[in-house]
């Protein structure tokens, strides 16, 4: 592999870290969300941290596949749209959800956020076939995620948000 390919593999991977870490930032599981009554079928709170984990490692690569398959920067913005705009939505979930503790708003979001995980796997289909298919897991996860969010909001609405 060129220095080049390495040197996108590790921004690739900071980028989709910091979209974590920014998410988890936002994540505040205190007496508000212990306070939520959550579905039965919900996983414990400690296989989120693996699943996620797992989510944007396997967007790293993707990202990175997607990139070194671009071969013209009218490509590689597309990758970069796509990758950033699925970003910001991820990011904003964890921000309606836990920072304005409106799972009502989130529930509406949600639906932007799988879009653009489909957009990504549509979008990437054409570069890399191996880059579109790592987006899989994060398509079911963010679907089985919004199935949950619906429960929640069904368990313990109507929310006004900020109660603590």
């Amino acid at each position: 592999m060129k220095k080049n390919a390495w040197t996108r593999l590790a921004l690739a991977f900071v980028l989709s870290y910091a979209t974590a870490g920014i998410g988890g930032a936002l994540t505040e599981l205190g007496p508000w969300y212990f306070a939520l009554k959550h579905p039965s079928w919900k996983p414990p709170d400690a296989a989120f941290g693996v699943i996620w984990t797992t989510i944007f490692t396997l967007c790293a690569i993707s990202g990175w596949l997607a990139w070194q398959a671009a071969d013209t920067p009218a490509l590689c913005r597309r990758v970069g749209v796509l990758f950033g705009a699925n970003a910001v939505l991820n990011i904003l979930w964890s921000a309606l959800y836990f920072k304005l503790q409106r799972p009502d708003w989130a529930l509406f979001e949600v639906v932007f956020l799988w879009l653009s995980i489909l957009a990504l796997i549509v979008g990437l289909w054409r570069l890399s076939r191996l880059a579109s298919g790592l987006m899989l897991p994060y398509l079911l996860w963010v679907g089985i995620a919004a199935v949950l969010n619906w429960e929640t909001v069904q368990l313990n609405g109507p929310f006004q948000g900020l109660v603590a």
